[in-house]
């Protein structure tokens, strides 16, 4: 992945190709690079050519309330902080500087109890039989992957043949920081992936194990994955527009793995199992999943007629 720096950034190509290796190395996806390095990019561009060992907090929270009042998001305000922490860190261990200025800046506030969006079990189903054409048994395969095995896109897409155990019926999935988790498969899901093994086109390398290949012959990209499940996800987005008279609902893979998330937690799954099937280093990621949908408050309340 190379990198064109504007003479302005001429002075920090060392750091920020030192921050690329170290991602590469840490298992960041190509997607999380790119951003990660064009929010490092935009932050160095303000600092007049100074140092990057000689940055202070002061610099990285004048930096994040101009990015805040040029009116982003929060989540993308969030996303250009933990960049620039990131790269500090990558700093830190290769022993370029021994201070991180992003620790200690706060986050801006989100809306941290809005519910996840997610699909309710028959929405899933919808979403399956949707899927048609030439390639089905491979695009059904990944749809189940993300919606009942909780698989990231980028994890879809690192998956090969010597991954799947088919006698255990799990998957050794490669999931953020290069952590590897084992993700056992419901047997449904286990079949499709069985179909879409057999029928799994000829890789155009010798040797290529990737689980799940491209017309070209080559591993299926992940922006090839999103298309898959954009394509699928146009029947349901039609659907919300002919029930609601009005805008569907944002859909999108990462929807499938709250879906996930949801159904196993509905299924009686204590959280520290949800944390640790989708592969969340802390806890406190994997709350945002218990949350309780209006139909489940709605079936409290007509309980309460037991005793009115």
């Amino acid at each position: 992945m190379n990198y064109a720096l504007e003479s302005e950034l001429e002075l920090y190509e060392e750091p920020i190709e030192a921050f690329r290796l170290w991602m590469t190395n840490a298992g960041y996806t190509s997607y999380t690079q790119r951003n990660y390095i064009g929010d490092v990019c935009q932050f160095l561009r303000t600092l007049n050519q100074k140092p990057v060992e000689e940055v202070k907090k002061f610099h990285v929270l004048s930096f994040l309330a101009g990015v805040k009042s040029s009116g982003v998001s929060d989540a993308t305000r969030n996303r250009k902080h933990c960049a620039l922490t990131s790269f500090y860190k990558a700093l830190n261990e290769l022993e370029w500087t021994d201070v991180n200025p992003a620790v200690g800046v706060k986050k801006s506030k989100t809306e941290t109890n809005r519910a996840p969006v997610y699909l309710e079990p028959e929405q899933v189903r919808t979403l399956l039989t949707s899927s048609d054409g030439k390639y089905r048994s491979r695009n059904i395969a990944i749809l189940m992957l993300m919606a009942y095995a909780g698989l990231r896109v980028g994890e879809v897409h690192r998956l090969s043949l010597s991954d799947y155990h088919r006698e255990r019926r799990t998957i050794e999935v490669l999931g953020k920081g290069r952590k590897w988790r084992t993700v056992p498969l419901a047997e449904p899901v286990a079949a499709q992936l069985e179909l879409a093994i057999a029928d799994r086109l000829t890789p155009w390398r010798p040797g290529e194990d990737a689980m799940f290949i491209s017309q070209k012959g080559r591993r299926l990209s992940v922006r090839n994955i999103q298309l898959i499940a954009e394509q699928a996800f146009s029947t349901l987005q039609s659907q919300d527009e002919r029930n609601r008279s009005g805008r569907g609902r944002a859909y999108s893979c990462h929807k499938l793995r709250h879906s996930f998330a949801t159904l196993l937690l509905r299924s009686g799954a204590d959280i520290r199992t949800v944390q640790e099937m989708l592969g969340h280093s802390s806890i406190q990621t994997t709350t945002v999943y218990t949350h309780v949908s209006d139909k489940q408050k709605e079936e409290a309340a007509q309980r309460l007629l037991s005793f009115m």
